[in-house]
């Protein structure tokens, strides 16, 4: 995707003086340096992470805010290799999904104490609660992307017979609709297709199916195997075995480019596709439109998406924990103008959980660019629930029986090996009691 640049510099803003000068690069003396880590991700955030860097640095001369892209699959490698060498960074992003568990294992430092109260306050409470442990946060958060979209061609639904204004409400008639959607050349739905792409992006389909995730909350005893998971798993088996979704996914679950590329008539995603929809194929936005996925008994009130995103931590090791919550709290906590850039330059296909930046955000003229984000905050942000933040190891086990029903083997069977592998892991790392 092309690099869209941010808004200029505020006039008479210095606190907000985005690229502008190089007074970033000078260090002068006596200025404490500190060091974020941010994940790669699309070229236009990470334009908005170096220019928020920047100006941080411009609007106060006692610390020096070193800014580093680490891309995604180095990560893991890179942070342990510094950690062991003490060059971990003193702040980083992380998301929410890992935040209780890095807190419970000592990886990151709680904030609350470093953070003032007053910078917490207009934060959403199911949000809060995912980068909470023990009563404390240990993260600040940035944004929340709901995982799953429906994303479907009204042109393509016209051709077909179907009503481009009527989205499928249950899975029977989304199955019904791609079926009257396939030809040789697109595919009727395109979604996740292998173990690690559905053992996240079905976690609000999980509760849909069954009104809990596969583990108990106090993570003590596994409840895969509940029956309420059949439907689950028949629906992809379903899908895959009449050809309506691809026999070879066309691209990782969080790529978008199938539907741009008129390869999909329905796509399932996150929310981030409409950035890449807006960017990429704008000729085809007139003719997408954005609901959510279908409830199991047909029931639009509940869940079918849960909320994730980027937070940004600092280091349990750091050595300069008070000016690199100070970076956190100015960055994420400060003047909301820095926020709405980066919700402009990622054409409103997130959502910020400070209601300050919200408001701001939805006053701003931009925001009409992206014509689906008011669905997607109506009808799938609205009801969706918190990412787990259980180890990945539950989710996989779970992907594991979604991706042994798409290749024709015993749904039941499938249910009870992911029970057993995830009371296995219980056991093994203790688990039991320490859920919320």
């Amino acid at each position: 995707m092309r690099v869209i640049r941010l808004t200029a510099c505020l006039a008479g803003a210095a606190v907000l003086a985005l690229g502008c000068g190089s007074g970033a690069d000078k260090r002068p003396g006596g200025r404490t340096e500190i060091t974020l880590w941010q994940q790669k991700f699309t070229d236009q955030e990470d334009a908005w992470y170096k220019k928020a860097v920047a100006a941080y640095n411009q609007a106060q001369d006692k610390v020096v805010l070193k800014h580093q892209i680490v891309s995604a699959d180095a990560w893991d490698q890179k942070m342990k290799a510094a950690q062991a060498a003490g060059k971990a960074p003193d702040l980083y992003t992380l998301n929410y999904s890992k935040a209780p568990g890095f807190a419970r294992t000592g990886q990151i430092q709680a904030l609350d104490p470093l953070i003032p109260a007053g910078k917490w306050t207009g934060l959403q409470e199911p949000v809060l609660r995912s980068v909470e442990y023990k009563g404390r946060k240990f993260a600040y958060p940035m944004l929340v992307e709901p995982s799953a979209v429906l994303f479907y061609r009204k042109d393509l639904f016209a051709k077909a017979g179907l009503d481009p204004n009527r989205p499928p409400a249950t899975w029977a008639e989304l199955i019904a609709y791609g079926k009257r959607l396939t030809t040789r050349d697109v595919s009727g739905v395109v979604t996740a297709g292998n173990a690690i792409d559905m053992a996240w992006s079905t976690w609000g389909l999980q509760w849909n199916a069954a009104s809990h995730l596969p583990i108990s909350d106090d993570w003590a005893a596994p409840r895969a195997s509940d029956p309420a998971y059949r439907q689950l798993l028949r629906v992809y088996q379903t899908l895959y075995q009449q050809g309506i979704m691809p026999k070879q996914p066309l691209a990782p679950y969080a790529d978008a480019n199938p539907m741009g590329q008129g390869k999909a008539a329905m796509m399932i995603c996150g929310s981030w596709a409409a950035s890449v929809l807006l960017s990429d194929y704008p000729q085809l936005v007139p003719d997408i439109a954005a609901a959510a996925l279908p409830s199991f008994d047909g029931d639009g009130s509940k869940p079918t998406a849960t909320l994730g995103g980027w937070t940004l931590v600092v280091d349990a090791k750091s050595k300069h924990a008070r000016p690199a919550a100070d970076a956190i709290s100015w960055l994420l906590a400060g003047d909301t103008r820095l926020l709405v850039d980066y919700f402009k330059i990622t054409k409103f296909s997130k959502y910020s959980p400070r209601a300050a930046v919200a408001d701001a955000v939805k006053n701003d003229p931009a925001a009409a660019e992206n014509p689906w984000a008011k669905t997607i905050e109506d009808q799938v942000v609205a009801r969706a629930k918190p990412e787990p933040t259980y180890d990945w190891a539950i989710s996989l086990a779970f992907g594991k029986a979604i991706e042994k029903a798409l290749q024709g083997k015993d749904i039941d069977a499938a249910l009870k090996a992911a029970d057993a592998e995830i009371k296995e892991f219980i056991a093994k790392n203790d688990l039991a009691g320490q859920g919320s």
